[in-house]
Protein backbone atom coordinates (compact mmCIF):
# COMPACT_ATOMS: atom_id res chain seq x y z
CA UNK A 1 0.00 0.00 0.00
CA UNK A 2 0.91 3.79 -0.46
CA UNK A 3 1.48 6.49 2.49
CA UNK A 4 -1.55 6.32 4.71
CA UNK A 5 -0.91 9.05 6.67
CA UNK A 6 -3.42 11.20 5.55
CA UNK A 7 -6.72 9.19 6.12
CA UNK A 8 -9.90 10.69 5.84
CA UNK A 9 -12.70 9.65 8.41
CA UNK A 10 -16.47 9.97 7.23
CA UNK A 11 -19.61 9.38 9.29
CA UNK A 12 -22.76 9.36 7.05
CA UNK A 13 -26.34 10.04 8.48
CA UNK A 14 -29.53 10.05 7.43
CA UNK A 15 -29.50 13.80 6.55
CA UNK A 16 -25.89 14.91 7.51
CA UNK A 17 -21.94 14.64 6.74
CA UNK A 18 -19.57 14.58 9.36
CA UNK A 19 -15.83 14.99 8.17
CA UNK A 20 -12.22 14.33 9.77
CA UNK A 21 -9.00 14.54 7.69
CA UNK A 22 -5.89 13.39 9.73
CA UNK A 23 -2.40 13.97 8.98
CA UNK A 24 -0.63 10.99 10.82
CA UNK A 25 -2.47 11.75 14.47
CA UNK A 26 -3.05 15.12 13.64
CA UNK A 27 -6.53 16.54 12.62
CA UNK A 28 -5.73 18.76 9.67
CA UNK A 29 -9.64 19.67 8.74
CA UNK A 30 -12.87 18.73 9.96
CA UNK A 31 -16.92 20.19 9.43
CA UNK A 32 -20.20 18.82 8.71
CA UNK A 33 -22.34 18.77 6.23
CA UNK A 34 -26.09 19.45 7.50
CA UNK A 35 -29.31 19.47 5.94
CA UNK A 36 -28.97 17.29 2.97
CA UNK A 37 -31.31 16.36 0.92
CA UNK A 38 -33.66 18.58 3.07
CA UNK A 39 -35.66 22.11 1.51
CA UNK A 40 -34.15 25.37 2.18
CA UNK A 41 -30.81 25.49 0.76
CA UNK A 42 -29.03 22.02 1.85
CA UNK A 43 -27.28 19.86 -0.79
CA UNK A 44 -29.29 17.81 -2.84
CA UNK A 45 -28.36 14.44 -2.09
CA UNK A 46 -24.93 12.41 -0.20
CA UNK A 47 -23.15 13.45 -3.62
CA UNK A 48 -23.30 16.64 -3.62
CA UNK A 49 -22.49 16.53 0.23
CA UNK A 50 -19.29 14.70 -0.63
CA UNK A 51 -18.86 16.91 -3.58
CA UNK A 52 -18.99 20.27 -1.26
CA UNK A 53 -16.53 18.65 1.62
CA UNK A 54 -14.02 18.06 -1.42
CA UNK A 55 -14.27 21.58 -2.27
CA UNK A 56 -13.30 22.87 1.24
CA UNK A 57 -11.02 20.06 2.06
CA UNK A 58 -7.38 19.39 0.81
CA UNK A 59 -7.42 15.62 -0.58
CA UNK A 60 -4.10 15.58 -2.26
CA UNK A 61 -1.89 12.49 -1.18
CA UNK A 62 -5.20 10.85 0.36
CA UNK A 63 -4.27 7.54 1.68
CA UNK A 64 -7.57 6.53 2.45
CA UNK A 65 -11.28 6.57 4.12
CA UNK A 66 -12.51 5.27 6.99
CA UNK A 67 -16.28 4.76 7.11
CA UNK A 68 -18.25 4.40 10.31
CA UNK A 69 -20.74 1.91 9.86
CA UNK A 70 -23.04 1.02 12.26
CA UNK A 71 -23.68 -2.41 12.29
CA UNK A 72 -21.96 -4.84 11.27
CA UNK A 73 -23.54 -8.57 12.51
CA UNK A 74 -21.97 -11.14 13.32
CA UNK A 75 -20.22 -11.15 9.53
CA UNK A 76 -17.40 -8.01 10.62
CA UNK A 77 -15.22 -8.68 13.63
CA UNK A 78 -12.72 -6.10 12.64
CA UNK A 79 -12.06 -3.47 10.24
CA UNK A 80 -12.73 -4.06 6.92
CA UNK A 81 -11.47 -3.38 3.20
CA UNK A 82 -14.60 -2.13 1.06
CA UNK A 83 -15.40 -4.04 -2.26
CA UNK A 84 -18.22 -4.61 -4.07
CA UNK A 85 -18.78 -7.78 -1.84
CA UNK A 86 -18.37 -6.18 1.61
CA UNK A 87 -20.43 -3.62 0.02
CA UNK A 88 -23.77 -6.34 -0.59
CA UNK A 89 -22.63 -7.72 2.81
CA UNK A 90 -23.72 -4.65 4.72
CA UNK A 91 -26.64 -4.43 2.32
CA UNK A 92 -28.06 -7.65 4.17
CA UNK A 93 -27.57 -6.09 7.50
CA UNK A 94 -29.91 -3.13 7.00
CA UNK A 95 -33.04 -5.27 8.47
CA UNK A 96 -30.87 -4.92 11.81
CA UNK A 97 -30.01 -1.23 11.53
CA UNK A 98 -32.73 0.46 9.35
CA UNK A 99 -32.22 3.71 10.59
CA UNK A 100 -28.09 3.86 9.97
CA UNK A 101 -27.18 1.34 7.63
CA UNK A 102 -28.40 2.86 4.71
CA UNK A 103 -26.77 6.06 5.34
CA UNK A 104 -23.49 4.61 6.20
CA UNK A 105 -24.30 2.68 2.44
CA UNK A 106 -24.78 5.42 0.45
CA UNK A 107 -21.75 7.76 2.15
CA UNK A 108 -19.76 4.50 1.00
CA UNK A 109 -21.17 4.18 -2.78
CA UNK A 110 -20.43 8.78 -3.21
CA UNK A 111 -16.87 8.21 -1.42
CA UNK A 112 -16.19 5.14 -3.97
CA UNK A 113 -17.41 7.40 -7.14
CA UNK A 114 -15.69 10.72 -5.41
CA UNK A 115 -12.27 8.82 -4.84
CA UNK A 116 -12.14 5.53 -7.41
CA UNK A 117 -8.80 5.05 -6.66
CA UNK A 118 -8.59 5.80 -3.37
CA UNK A 119 -8.90 2.62 -0.76
CA UNK A 120 -11.65 2.63 1.61
CA UNK A 121 -12.44 0.57 4.82
CA UNK A 122 -15.59 0.06 6.71
CA UNK A 123 -15.18 0.28 10.88
CA UNK A 124 -17.82 -0.96 12.66
CA UNK A 125 -19.74 0.20 15.64
CA UNK A 126 -20.49 -3.98 17.09
CA UNK A 127 -17.04 -5.02 16.04
CA UNK A 128 -15.80 -4.38 19.52
CA UNK A 129 -18.20 -6.51 20.45
CA UNK A 130 -17.57 -9.65 18.34
CA UNK A 131 -15.58 -11.31 21.44
CA UNK A 132 -18.77 -11.35 23.96
CA UNK A 133 -19.00 -14.87 25.37
CA UNK A 134 -21.77 -16.89 24.64
CA UNK A 135 -23.52 -16.41 27.32
CA UNK A 136 -23.27 -12.37 27.49
CA UNK A 137 -24.44 -12.54 23.49
CA UNK A 138 -27.29 -15.00 23.67
CA UNK A 139 -31.26 -14.24 24.55
CA UNK A 140 -32.99 -16.98 26.27
CA UNK A 141 -34.79 -17.58 23.48
CA UNK A 142 -36.12 -20.27 21.30
CA UNK A 143 -32.56 -21.20 19.79
CA UNK A 144 -34.11 -22.05 15.77
CA UNK A 145 -35.58 -18.77 16.24
CA UNK A 146 -33.32 -16.77 17.05
CA UNK A 147 -30.40 -18.14 14.59
CA UNK A 148 -32.83 -18.05 11.82
CA UNK A 149 -33.24 -14.15 12.13
CA UNK A 150 -29.92 -13.30 13.86
CA UNK A 151 -31.29 -12.27 17.09
CA UNK A 152 -28.32 -11.76 19.54
CA UNK A 153 -26.38 -9.16 21.36
CA UNK A 154 -24.90 -7.06 19.12
CA UNK A 155 -23.81 -3.94 21.19
CA UNK A 156 -22.79 -0.57 19.97
CA UNK A 157 -20.54 2.31 20.40
CA UNK A 158 -18.10 0.14 20.13
CA UNK A 159 -15.82 2.59 18.22
CA UNK A 160 -15.35 4.49 21.80
CA UNK A 161 -15.17 1.56 24.22
CA UNK A 162 -12.57 0.69 22.60
CA UNK A 163 -10.62 3.85 22.39
CA UNK A 164 -11.92 5.35 26.16
CA UNK A 165 -10.69 1.47 27.51
CA UNK A 166 -7.20 1.56 26.00
CA UNK A 167 -7.11 5.23 26.95
CA UNK A 168 -7.72 3.99 30.65
CA UNK A 169 -5.14 1.64 30.11
CA UNK A 170 -2.34 4.36 28.98
CA UNK A 171 -3.33 6.47 31.99
CA UNK A 172 -3.21 3.63 34.60
CA UNK A 173 0.68 3.20 33.11
CA UNK A 174 -0.51 -0.65 32.23
CA UNK A 175 -1.21 -2.70 29.02
CA UNK A 176 -4.94 -3.13 27.98
CA UNK A 177 -4.15 -7.02 28.13
CA UNK A 178 -3.20 -6.31 31.53
CA UNK A 179 -6.50 -3.60 33.13
CA UNK A 180 -10.11 -4.40 33.63
CA UNK A 181 -12.13 -1.43 32.83
CA UNK A 182 -15.68 -0.31 33.09
CA UNK A 183 -16.53 2.33 30.32
CA UNK A 184 -19.98 4.23 30.33
CA UNK A 185 -20.30 6.16 26.96
CA UNK A 186 -23.20 8.50 27.77
CA UNK A 187 -24.59 11.03 25.24
CA UNK A 188 -28.15 10.93 23.05
CA UNK A 189 -27.29 7.32 23.49
CA UNK A 190 -25.74 5.84 26.36
CA UNK A 191 -24.28 2.00 27.19
CA UNK A 192 -22.13 0.62 29.07
CA UNK A 193 -19.41 -1.95 28.94
CA UNK A 194 -16.97 -4.61 30.50
CA UNK A 195 -13.72 -4.63 29.30
CA UNK A 196 -11.67 -7.35 30.31
CA UNK A 197 -7.57 -7.29 29.07
CA UNK A 198 -8.86 -5.04 26.20
CA UNK A 199 -11.78 -7.17 25.27
CA UNK A 200 -15.83 -6.62 25.45
CA UNK A 201 -17.04 -9.14 27.57
CA UNK A 202 -20.47 -7.71 28.20
CA UNK A 203 -21.82 -4.32 27.19
CA UNK A 204 -25.58 -2.81 28.09
CA UNK A 205 -26.84 -2.21 24.03
CA UNK A 206 -28.61 -5.39 22.15
CA UNK A 207 -29.82 -6.44 19.28
CA UNK A 208 -30.42 -2.27 18.66
CA UNK A 209 -29.06 0.51 20.31
CA UNK A 210 -32.78 0.30 22.44
CA UNK A 211 -31.59 -2.07 25.29
CA UNK A 212 -30.03 -1.12 28.39
CA UNK A 213 -29.46 2.35 30.17
CA UNK A 214 -31.58 5.02 30.07
CA UNK A 215 -31.06 7.77 26.93
CA UNK A 216 -32.64 10.50 25.35
CA UNK A 217 -35.22 9.51 23.51
CA UNK A 218 -34.87 5.61 24.44
CA UNK A 219 -36.21 3.85 27.29
CA UNK A 220 -33.33 1.05 27.60
CA UNK A 221 -34.26 -1.84 29.08
CA UNK A 222 -38.20 -2.69 29.55
CA UNK A 223 -40.66 -5.58 30.62
CA UNK A 224 -41.36 -6.50 26.73
CA UNK A 225 -44.63 -7.24 28.03
CA UNK A 226 -44.96 -3.77 27.83
CA UNK A 227 -45.36 -4.24 24.26
CA UNK A 228 -48.24 -6.49 24.24
CA UNK A 229 -50.38 -4.36 26.51
CA UNK A 230 -50.12 -1.90 24.39
CA UNK A 231 -51.13 -3.38 21.43
CA UNK A 232 -53.94 -5.34 23.38
CA UNK A 233 -55.43 -2.21 25.51
CA UNK A 234 -54.54 0.41 23.29
CA UNK A 235 -54.57 -0.89 19.85
CA UNK A 236 -51.44 0.63 19.23
CA UNK A 237 -49.37 -0.82 16.00
CA UNK A 238 -45.97 -1.89 16.26
CA UNK A 239 -44.62 1.28 14.11
CA UNK A 240 -46.44 3.50 17.29
CA UNK A 241 -44.55 1.36 19.86
CA UNK A 242 -41.19 1.59 17.57
CA UNK A 243 -42.09 5.49 17.64
CA UNK A 244 -42.80 5.46 22.01
CA UNK A 245 -39.83 3.20 22.73
CA UNK A 246 -37.10 5.14 20.10
CA UNK A 247 -38.54 8.66 20.15
CA UNK A 248 -40.64 9.57 22.84
CA UNK A 249 -39.42 7.89 25.48
CA UNK A 250 -36.53 8.03 28.06
CA UNK A 251 -35.89 11.49 29.52
CA UNK A 252 -38.16 13.21 26.48
CA UNK A 253 -40.37 11.02 27.81
CA UNK A 254 -39.73 11.51 31.67
CA UNK A 255 -39.47 15.15 31.03
CA UNK A 256 -40.11 16.27 28.10
CA UNK A 257 -36.95 17.51 27.48
CA UNK A 258 -34.12 14.90 26.04
CA UNK A 259 -31.09 17.13 27.06
CA UNK A 260 -29.58 16.36 30.07
CA UNK A 261 -28.81 19.94 30.79
CA UNK A 262 -31.94 21.42 30.64
CA UNK A 263 -33.09 18.52 32.67
CA UNK A 264 -30.34 19.09 35.70
CA UNK A 265 -31.53 23.13 35.39
CA UNK A 266 -34.76 22.03 36.44
CA UNK A 267 -33.71 19.54 38.80
CA UNK A 268 -31.87 22.34 40.52
CA UNK A 269 -35.35 24.48 40.46
CA UNK A 270 -37.02 21.30 41.76
CA UNK A 271 -38.88 20.24 38.95
CA UNK A 272 -40.04 16.46 40.61
CA UNK A 273 -40.15 15.42 36.87
CA UNK A 274 -36.76 16.30 36.31
CA UNK A 275 -35.77 14.90 40.15
CA UNK A 276 -36.89 11.69 39.11
CA UNK A 277 -35.76 11.28 35.86
CA UNK A 278 -32.24 12.04 36.83
CA UNK A 279 -32.46 9.49 40.29
CA UNK A 280 -34.04 6.54 36.94
CA UNK A 281 -31.13 7.95 35.10
CA UNK A 282 -28.18 7.36 37.48
CA UNK A 283 -29.94 4.39 39.33
CA UNK A 284 -29.72 2.75 35.81
CA UNK A 285 -25.88 3.24 35.08
CA UNK A 286 -25.23 1.97 38.99
CA UNK A 287 -26.92 -1.19 38.42
CA UNK A 288 -25.00 -1.75 35.35
CA UNK A 289 -21.48 -0.59 37.14
CA UNK A 290 -22.46 -2.94 40.22
CA UNK A 291 -23.46 -6.02 37.86
CA UNK A 292 -19.71 -5.80 35.48
CA UNK A 293 -17.82 -5.42 38.36
CA UNK A 294 -19.28 -8.94 39.60
CA UNK A 295 -18.65 -10.34 36.71
CA UNK A 296 -14.98 -8.92 36.10
CA UNK A 297 -14.22 -9.84 39.87
CA UNK A 298 -11.92 -7.20 39.31
CA UNK A 299 -12.15 -3.89 38.25
CA UNK A 300 -9.07 -1.43 37.79
CA UNK A 301 -10.93 1.56 36.69
CA UNK A 302 -14.54 2.97 35.52
CA UNK A 303 -14.85 5.60 32.48
CA UNK A 304 -17.12 7.86 31.99
CA UNK A 305 -17.35 9.52 28.20
CA UNK A 306 -19.37 11.11 25.65
CA UNK A 307 -21.11 14.25 26.28
CA UNK A 308 -23.03 13.70 29.63
CA UNK A 309 -19.97 11.21 30.62
CA UNK A 310 -17.56 14.06 30.22
CA UNK A 311 -19.38 17.49 31.18
CA UNK A 312 -22.53 16.01 34.36
CA UNK A 313 -20.65 16.15 36.91
CA UNK A 314 -24.13 15.34 39.13
CA UNK A 315 -24.60 12.44 36.71
CA UNK A 316 -21.06 11.24 37.23
CA UNK A 317 -21.42 11.66 41.72
CA UNK A 318 -25.24 9.95 41.91
CA UNK A 319 -24.58 7.33 39.34
CA UNK A 320 -21.62 5.88 41.73
CA UNK A 321 -23.05 6.70 45.12
CA UNK A 322 -23.26 4.35 47.54
CA UNK A 323 -21.02 1.67 45.88
CA UNK A 324 -17.50 2.27 48.60
CA UNK A 325 -17.95 -1.20 49.88
CA UNK A 326 -16.59 -2.19 46.30
CA UNK A 327 -13.59 0.17 46.15
CA UNK A 328 -15.71 3.02 44.38
CA UNK A 329 -15.47 6.73 45.21
CA UNK A 330 -15.86 9.72 43.51
CA UNK A 331 -14.11 13.18 44.62
CA UNK A 332 -16.35 15.85 44.97
CA UNK A 333 -13.71 18.49 44.36
CA UNK A 334 -11.90 16.93 41.68
CA UNK A 335 -15.28 15.39 40.22
CA UNK A 336 -16.96 19.27 39.91
CA UNK A 337 -13.35 20.71 38.67
CA UNK A 338 -11.28 20.94 35.49
CA UNK A 339 -11.78 19.35 31.98
CA UNK A 340 -10.18 16.89 29.77
CA UNK A 341 -8.48 13.42 30.67
CA UNK A 342 -8.67 13.46 34.95
CA UNK A 343 -8.86 10.93 37.24
CA UNK A 344 -12.34 12.13 39.67
CA UNK A 345 -11.91 9.60 42.26
CA UNK A 346 -9.58 10.12 45.41
CA UNK A 347 -5.91 9.15 45.62
CA UNK A 348 -4.87 5.47 46.93
CA UNK A 349 -8.63 4.09 45.81
CA UNK A 350 -8.92 0.34 44.36
CA UNK A 351 -10.76 1.67 41.31
CA UNK A 352 -9.74 4.72 40.03
CA UNK A 353 -12.76 6.65 38.42
CA UNK A 354 -11.47 8.63 35.48
CA UNK A 355 -13.12 10.85 32.85
CA UNK A 356 -11.94 10.29 29.48
CA UNK A 357 -13.05 12.51 26.42
CA UNK A 358 -14.10 9.98 23.62
CA UNK A 359 -12.24 10.30 19.98
CA UNK A 360 -14.22 7.89 17.91
CA UNK A 361 -13.05 9.77 14.64
CA UNK A 362 -9.59 8.73 15.84
CA UNK A 363 -9.82 5.37 16.48
CA UNK A 364 -11.62 4.36 12.91
CA UNK A 365 -8.33 6.89 11.53
CA UNK A 366 -6.42 4.35 13.55
CA UNK A 367 -8.36 1.36 13.13
CA UNK A 368 -8.03 2.11 9.00
CA UNK A 369 -4.25 2.60 8.89
CA UNK A 370 -3.65 -0.59 10.34
CA UNK A 371 -5.69 -2.17 7.52
CA UNK A 372 -4.55 -0.34 5.23
CA UNK A 373 -0.49 -0.89 6.24
CA UNK A 374 -1.32 -4.53 6.88
CA UNK A 375 -2.39 -4.64 4.00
Amino acid sequence: MSDVARILVLNCGSSSLKYQLFDGDKVVDKGTVERIGEPGGGPADHAAALRLMAERVDLTGLGGVGHRVVHGGVRFAEPTLITDQVVAEIERLVPLAPLHNPANLTGIAQARRLLPGVPQVAVFDTAFHRTLPPEQASYAIDADTAQRYGIRRYGFHGTSHAYVSRRAAALLGRAPADVDVITLHLGNGASACAVAGGRSVATSMGLSPLEGLVMGTRSGDLDPAVVFHLERVAGWSTADVDRLLNQRSGLVGLTGAGDMREVLRRRADGDPAARLAFDIYCARIRFYVGGYHALLGRVDAIVFTAGVGENAAPVRAAALAGLDRIGVQVDARRNDEGRGERMISPDGRPVQVWVVPTDEEYEIASQTRAVLTDG
